[in-house]
């Protein structure tokens, strides 16, 4: 018995000793950049206009890295590869970070592209939304390319109805991204898409949006945001209206 007790003292002071205080932060973030054998990445956000930065984490040897944070409310963070001497827009990957348990996994070639982001149900959402997202900016794209060619044409006809499809198609991704929104109010990437992808749209949606969210929602960083936005405007209209 008396050989027992310091034993089991000894291994509870070295369980002690290994286990990390990571205070009271409530979102723990395991990553893998594959390929990436020395740098930085900076974990940040945006406050006001400005990023700052929440984490720094070296990378020597091991492409593996860990975070850990504490969220007042889900939240769009950015995970910034800082590749050194070597150049590349690629380097920043966005993911909509929610408390819990995270996982992030890219490779240091196409940084963004090829990211897998799970743990996030906002995350996920926002997924589905930069898909179709991605269909309106491809064909805006191509009437970008065919206005060109009847420019140098000179082709006043063709200019106008590629003009007349703009409008068209720019009006179905509004309307895609409000209902998109409004399905989804009761997430915090709704209040988020209406303040980033729309806040120029007509008040009534935006108002619309803002009503449909959750109380838990509206009380999160981007449904105050939402919430005053939607007040200013109204208030900005209203006097120009006077």
């Amino acid at each position: 018995m008396k050989k027992i007790i310091p034993a089991l003292l000894t291994l509870l002071l070295i369980i002690s000793c290994n286990k990390e205080d990571h205070g009271d932060t409530n979102l723990h973030i395991a990553g893998n950049v594959k390929g990436l054998n020395q740098g930085k990445l900076y974990i940040q956000k945006i406050v006001d206009t400005s990023m700052v930065v929440l984490d720094t984490i070296i990378i020597n040897g091991k492409s593996n890295f860990e975070s850990h944070l504490k969220l007042d409310s889900p939240e769009m963070l950015y995970l910034f590869l800082d590749r050194g001497q070597t150049n590349s827009i690629d380097n920043n990957l966005p993911f909509f970070a929610e408390p819990g348990n995270m996982t992030i996994e890219t490779h240091i070639d196409e940084f963004f592209a090829r990211a897998k982001v799970t743990g996030s149900e906002n995350h996920k959402l926002y997924e589905d939304f930069l898909k179709i997202k991605s269909r309106f900016t491809g064909q805006k794209m191509d009437l970008i390319k065919k206005n060109l060619e009847a420019a140098e044409k000179k082709n006043v006809a063709q200019m106008d109805s590629i003009a007349e499809q703009n409008d068209k198609m720019l009006k179905r991704r509004y309307l895609y991204t409000v209902n998109f929104a409004l399905n989804n109010a009761k997430k915090e990437v709704g209040p988020y898409l209406a303040l980033s992808e729309i806040y120029d749209a007509n008040i009534k949606y935006l108002d619309t949006i803002r009503q449909a969210m959750s109380p838990e929602v509206a009380k999160s960083h981007y449904g105050k945001m939402l919430t005053k936005y939607v007040e200013d405007r109204k208030k900005e209209e209203a006097e120009m209206a006077q």
